[in-house]
């Protein structure tokens, strides 16, 4: 049973089930009072003010993947949103709450992590502390003794890894099982379970050559966590902190879930607040610099993410489960839902979502409590809503 505050924590919660219903909408918004976490601080600068302009986005009418007419916040009401915000053209035009968060809450944003550790490669390789094409055995030696040997960085950031490792939360017997019970996220299912991350990075091994199709890996970010903590020379809550949360002009500390000798869990246990979701989607609209007028991340790290490489959308295309995004691609960390760049994603499980269109200059932001059994459809409605935002905005 997990412990916390009296009182504070619901009765019944437990390391087995505290990432599902009925307890989903509390422990996204407590992940402290859950598993342990270590905190990013947001620095000692003020937050980067998003001035107010609001706009009934909500009533603004789209079509469903169903080919049903509703509206924005239908759509959004209706798929278990705990917040969502929109920002155009560096005003805050929609900004809306529920099932307890406020503004300050922190929220777990699942995978988005992964997009926030690329930001911190991205900085890294600015400063000529990590080489893109170097293997990833040049800054974590013990990696030549598993599957990752031969792997580059770059073969990690666009999820282009060899290795064997599902993420699919509905099977029993997938890696990503093991990876949370490592962290401490999960009861341990035998002693065999290494207890750390970094030993349990160290047992997986490679199935097909590396720099093959796209197959989305968690494991592969935390790797890439690995290689930043000793390219940075620090841990990863202090790095980030320096190089990317200390520098958007954030509204709040954000923290990340730590296994039991305070590794991060980079592939998906930072949470933060809505709005700096939002002062972190603008990076990919202002060329990497921040709202504070602070280069974040090189302009060229972004050309490069929008860009994208010589095969990224055929790699992509060559997984048989394109995520209902034909003729997307990932790149760096970050989803292309369409053809060209104009529109990209930052995506987490049970609903989390940066979405950042870069014609209409507007990020949006929704943090959620979904069930791990919605389908797809769930996502494309909300990316339909944006969509439908950014018209109305542009």
């Amino acid at each position: 049973m997990i412990g916390g505050e009296p009182g504070r924590v619901p009765a019944g919660i437990s390391l087995s089930n505290w990432l599902s219903a009925p307890y989903a909408h509390w422990s996204f918004q407590h992940v402290e009072d859950v598993v342990a976490t270590a905190v990013i601080p947001r620095g000692i600068e003020p937050a980067a003010e998003l001035l107010a302009a609001n706009v009934p986005v909500a009533e603004v009418p789209m079509i469903s993947t169903a080919g049903v007419a509703t509206t924005v916040g239908s759509v959004l009401a209706s798929t278990d949103t705990d917040g969502w915000a929109v920002a155009s053209r560096g005003k805050l035009v929609a900004e809306e709450y529920r099932n307890g968060l406020v503004s300050e809450t922190r929220h777990l944003l699942f995978s988005v992590s992964k997009s926030l550790v690329a930001a911190v490669v991205g900085a890294l390789h600015g400063a000529e502390a990590i080489e893109l094409d170097a293997p990833v055995t040049a800054f974590v030696p013990a990696l030549a003794n598993c599957g990752y040997a031969g792997a580059t960085v770059r073969h990690l950031l666009d999820m282009r890894s060899g290795i064997a490792f599902s993420d699919d939360y509905g099977d029993p017997a997938a890696e990503i099982h093991l990876l949370d019970q490592a962290m401490g996220w999960a009861p341990r299912s035998s002693a065999d379970v290494p207890s750390t991350l970094y030993d349990f990075l160290l047992t997986l091994q490679r199935k097909s050559a590396h720099g093959g199709p796209f197959e989305y890996r968690s494991c592969d970010t935390d790797v890439l966590g690995w290689i930043c903590e000793v390219a940075g020379g620090r841990r990863m809550p202090e790095l980030m902190s320096e190089l990317l949360w200390s520098r958007i002009g954030a509204q709040c500390d954000a923290t990340i879930g730590v296994d039991p000798v305070g590794t991060g869990m980079f592939n998906g246990g930072i949470s933060a607040c809505l709005t700096d979701m939002i002062r972190f989607g603008s990076l990919f609209l202002r060329d990497g610099v921040s709202s504070t007028e602070q280069q974040v991340v090189p302009a060229a790290w972004i050309a490069d993410t929008l860009d994208g490489g010589p095969d990224s959308r055929q790699a992509f295309a060559a997984n048989s489960d394109d995520a209902g995004m034909p003729g997307g691609m990932y790149r760096n960390q970050v989803w292309f839902p369409y053809p060209g760049s104009n529109v990209l994603l930052c995506l987490g499980m049970c609903g989390q979502i940066i979405y950042v269109n870069r014609s209409a200059e507007m990020v949006a932001a929704k943090l959620s409590s979904q069930p791990h059994t919605y389908g797809p459809h769930v996502l494309l409605d909300t990316l339909r809503a944006f969509d439908a935002v950014a018209r109305h905005m542009n």
